[in-house]
């Protein structure tokens, strides 16, 4: 919020007016999909339309494939259930962070946390993955699995980060031990304007055994972020998740505007955003809304 302070020069005694004017940006980042999932990086600010809480808006920002940096955190599910995987997940993981640093930006960064019952940061934002695969060689599975924590640790870090900010999980299932709810943990993410990738890892096929509960969880969560769910099983298909994630990174729209018009709402509720493409054949995936002030 601005506050502008409008008053007469020279009284003294008289209160000075203080309007405040709401100049928040809020911005989208973006991919576009044909039917058939080919990702479509060409299209121009014409190309888009906002609504926000069922009133069009107009963009003010606008970035074909945009340069801006990223920042990612990487959560790695270290809980007693990923014990025989676990290995395969970190090899797999060190692949994807290599080419990020690889084919990015100059700019990009990287964080890794693991979480069991507890949430640990095993290294801060780097550019360096011999750090990163250093202390993924050092994870060991055991005890519960405190995700929605672990969200909300990840946010927290990429609250204050500029640019384009990323969280991609590595689990197994649902949370079992976590203090923070579901609705805190997606509110953090939303809050960061974080983007959320989650990998289910799928040793269980059938659903006897299966979290399917904290499965439709992240994908409920991802979906409003802006962001994938992935079930892929140990092997190919996990390499495959993670070229996905990149794939959607490297042709990504940034979009922003200045809410416009909007009706009266209670603060901090949650308003809806609608961002859609001219041409109908195209379809655009982006976060749902954000809450408002």
């Amino acid at each position: 919020m601005l506050a502008l302070g409008l008053g007469t020069l020279g009284v003294a005694a008289q209160e000075t007016p203080v309007f405040k004017v709401d100049v928040r940006l809020v911005r989208l980042l973006a991919t576009v999909k044909r039917p058939d999932g080919q990702l479509v990086g060409g299209l121009d600010r014409s190309d888009f339309l906002i609504e926000d809480s069922g009133v069009r808006q107009e963009v003010a920002l606008f970035e074909r494939q945009t340069e801006q940096p990223l920042s990612i955190v990487l959560l790695i599910d270290t809980s007693a259930s990923t014990a025989k995987d676990l290995k395969y997940e970190v090899d797999s993981a060190a692949r994807f962070l290599r080419a990020v640093v690889r084919e990015g930006h100059g700019a990009d960064a990287l964080s890794l946390y693991s979480f069991n019952h507890d949430v640990t940061q095993q290294t801060g934002f780097t550019r360096d993955p011999r750090r990163i695969q250093r202390a993924l060689a050092r994870l060991k599975a055991e005890a519960g699995t405190s995700l929605y924590d672990a969200f909300t640790f990840a946010a927290e870090a990429l609250e204050p980060r500029e640019g384009r900010k990323v969280i991609v999980v590595v689990t197994d299932g649902g949370d079992t031990t976590s203090a923070r709810t579901y609705h805190q943990a997606l509110r953090s993410i939303h809050s960061a304007d974080a983007i959320l990738y989650s990998i289910v890892v799928m040793p269980i096929t059938n659903d006897a055994g299966r979290n399917t509960g904290g499965e439709n969880a992240l994908v409920t969560m991802s979906r409003s972020t802006g962001g994938r769910v992935f079930f892929p099983s140990i092997g190919p298909t996990l390499d495959s998740a993670f070229t996905e994630i990149l794939r959607d990174l490297r042709t990504q729209y940034l979009i922003g505007y200045y809410p416009r018009n909007l009706p009266p709402a209670p603060p901090n509720r949650f308003r809806s955003i609608r961002l859609s493409v001219q041409q109908p054949d195209l379809q655009a995936f982006s976060r749902g809304g954000y809450y408002g002030e």
